[in-house]
């Protein structure tokens, strides 16, 4: 059973604002209805005794994916910006984009 308070559930908390923090164009996360959103579900599946809660492993388990989502998003960003196509490519540019180098030229 994963606890709010538990190390993992926390640490998937910071990493899911974190994301947010590098996406948002707002200066301050507080005013940021996503995380208002957030820290509402954060709080209403919190738990203070030990009772067997599937709504919380549940909660973890989406917020989790929405992290992997989100960097994975960014990510698809970033290789997608530096492989899309740019018109017709020389051999040469082709080859160091693949981490190829082609052989030199041979001396008459």
């Amino acid at each position: 059973m994963a606890s709010i308070t538990s190390k993992p559930v926390l640490v998937t908390l910071r990493q899911l604002l974190s994301e947010i923090r590098q996406q948002s164009t707002n200066k301050k996360l507080s005013d940021n209805q996503m995380v208002q959103y957030i820290f509402k579900q954060y709080r209403k599946y919190q738990t203070t005794d030990q009772q067997l809660c599937k709504a919380i492993d549940e909660m973890h388990f989406k917020a989790r994916t929405y992290v992997d989502y989100m960097h994975n998003a960014k990510r698809y960003k970033e290789i997608n910006a530096e492989y899309k196509g740019k018109g017709e490519r020389s051999v040469e540019e082709t080859a160091r984009m693949v981490g190829f180098k082609l052989p030199h030229d041979p001396k008459p």
